[in-house]
């Protein structure tokens, strides 16, 4: 099993914690994505708002989040030791699992793969933050 990223809060608070830090950092992809286009101050003002904004945030946010890679022999053997509630997503007749837990809440998210692990992982981690993070936030 390999395990990708670094967020994996351990409570809630230290989940908004991480949201909340790399909000500077969204604002300023944002600013730079905007200055590469080549928007003037006004077209600046109209289409940067702040839901362009949370959105980079979120993403940013959802890349880091810890992810478990693994044979589905080794996904069943956590989830069997697993004492909290599992979104799975995808085929169970596949050889690989993708997963999220988050400790603080109790719940984890998997998807299923056979041979597009960057996708699924990418997949994983924004379900992930929708299912889980989202609406603490």
């Amino acid at each position: 099993m390999d395990v990708e990223g670094r967020l994996s809060p351990e409570t809630e608070s230290a989940a908004r914690e991480a949201y909340e830090s790399v909000g500077p950092t969204a604002q300023l992809v944002v600013k730079e994505v905007a200055k590469a286009m080549a928007f003037d101050r006004e077209e600046y003002r109209e289409r940067v708002t702040g839901d362009v904004v949370e959105t980079a945030r979120d993403v940013l946010f959802a890349a880091e989040l810890e992810v478990r890679v693994g044979s589905r022999d080794e996904y069943e053997a956590w989830r069997d030791e697993f004492d909290g509630e599992v979104v799975e997503r995808g085929s169970e007749h596949v050889d690989s699992v993708a997963w999220h837990v988050a400790p603080f809440a109790g719940e984890a998210v998997a998807a299923t793969f056979q041979k597009e692990r960057d996708a699924a992982v990418g997949t994983l981690r924004r379900q992930a933050y929708g299912e889980i993070y989202k609406e603490r936030f």
